[in-house]
């Protein structure tokens, strides 16, 4: 037995070393590799981890650098205190590019109570004398904000505020309008937007007020007896020429944007207090934009009146369309606010149109007006005429128009002969924006 087992153990009891060499493999080297396994696999797991956090950073770092070129290259903007509007805000991240509010030291009136929904505990700074916008006939009402009349930078501003039960589609649209608006950048004969509050409730868009509102508005006003209507409110045909001109502008700069206006009338139309006429009432443009819009996508019923043959038989809208909508504002106009082809329903009115037939002269019109009517309002959009041709027009016709006798119409106001005329199914309040 002892030789068997010194043939099997070939060390001393005593020698150390010789045991050491022995057993290097099972208890060094096995463990050694053990640990540097365990080593490699966090150093993975660091890498997965951290990697895609890495790799944000470096996607949001160009933006923001978008963000602060854009801002340097508006720097003749005035200080807006309160908000700020950079453009390209992407609405499901706004968190990324945010809306900065600061606060400032400055007494604000409390919003009144006739709008509840609008808590006195998140005071904006930048306003002051709040109040809640006087409505007046028109469209659909945007029951997700409010409007509201108020005073920031010494100047006059509507608040376009999101409701405080807006759903979360309701904001994104919000955020989005407002992005979309931004994008199109400054134009004379556009509504300033002044600023968007996007990262503290309530939620907004400011823009510039115009004194004297909704063109449709200041038509019927101008209907009045000159005993009970001020002097400003008196329309020329030099000043439907001048007007026209400005909204023809603004037309012409949306094209060049890759915008379709696709509502424009008196109604979406804002007058200023010395009569500059702004181009307004986007909502439909920004609504075609959000969504794949095919052919014959169906708008407000209540715009058919002044919608091109094209779209009324669903076969699409283009720029030509708004040359064709652009006449039946002159007739707008020209009539102190009457509605286009009064006599004809909306259901006849594709029809009476493939008849060849048109609209009437109106009384007191030039053959000058006239003649700038049936050529924006010709049955094939190629034969209309072009947006930069109607310019042109335009501004000749004004330069010879008359521009003291001052245009009336005998017969009063009727609202509700208006919304049947012109094709309204009932009453709604007005928003335009």
């Amino acid at each position: 037995m002892s030789s068997n087992s010194t043939a099997d153990d070939p060390c001393g009891p005593d020698d150390h070393l010789c045991i050491a060499l022995i057993h290097l493999q099972g208890v060094i080297i096995v463990p050694t590799l053990l640990l540097l396994g365990t080593l490699v696999t966090l150093l993975a797991l660091c890498i997965l981890r951290f990697y895609p956090e890495r790799k944000r950073t470096q996607v949001t770092a160009p933006q923001r650098h978008h963000s602060s070129s854009h801002r340097h290259r508006n720097n003749n903007r005035s200080h807006l205190q309160g908000i700020d509007a950079p453009a390209g805000i992407n609405p499901l991240e706004h968190e990324e590019l945010p809306m900065s509010v600061q606060q400032v030291q400055q007494t604000v009136v409390p919003i009144l109570a006739a709008a509840p929904q609008v808590s006195t505990e998140r005071q904006h700074g930048a306003f002051s004398q709040v109040t809640a916008l006087p409505l007046s006939f028109s469209m659909k009402p945007d029951d997700s904000a409010s409007l509201y009349r108020g005073r920031m930078d010494n100047r006059d501003v509507i608040l376009r505020m999101l409701k405080e039960r807006a759903t979360s589609s309701e904001k994104q649209h919000f955020l989005g309008f407002a992005s979309f608006v931004s994008g199109l950048g400054p134009h004379p004969f556009l509504p300033e937007l002044l600023g968007v509050v996007s990262v503290q409730s309530p939620l907004m868009m400011v823009v510039e007020e115009l004194q004297h509102r909704d063109l449709l508005g200041y038509l019927w006003r101008c209907r009045q007896d000159n005993s009970s209507v001020e002097s400003s409110c008196e329309m020329t045909e030099k000043r439907i020429f001048t007007m026209a001109g400005q909204v023809a502008s603004a037309l012409e700069y949306l094209h060049t944007q890759g915008c379709i206006h696709g509502d424009v009338g008196a109604r979406s139309v804002l007058v200023g207090g010395d009569l500059t006429a702004k181009l307004w009432g986007l909502g439909s443009a920004y609504r075609r934009r959000t969504r794949a819009a095919s052919p014959g996508d169906a708008e407000d019923e209540e715009t058919r009146k002044w919608r091109a043959p094209e779209v009324l038989s669903r076969g699409g809208i283009i720029q030509s369309s708004d040359v064709w909508s652009f006449g039946l504002l002159l007739y707008e106009m020209v009539t102190l606010g009457d509605p286009p082809f009064a006599q004809i329903s909306t259901t006849e009115l594709l029809q009476h149109l493939q008849r060849g037939k048109h609209l009437k002269r109106p009384t007191g019109c030039s053959n000058s007006l006239y003649s700038t009517i049936r050529a924006c309002c010709h049955w094939r959009p190629q034969q209309r005429v072009s947006m930069s041709e109607l310019i042109r027009t335009l501004q000749e016709a004004e330069r010879s128009a008359d521009g003291r006798k001052v245009l009336r119409v005998s017969e009063p106001l009727d609202i509700e002969k208006y919304m049947k005329e012109a094709g309204y199914g009932e009453a709604y309040n007005y928003a335009v924006l």
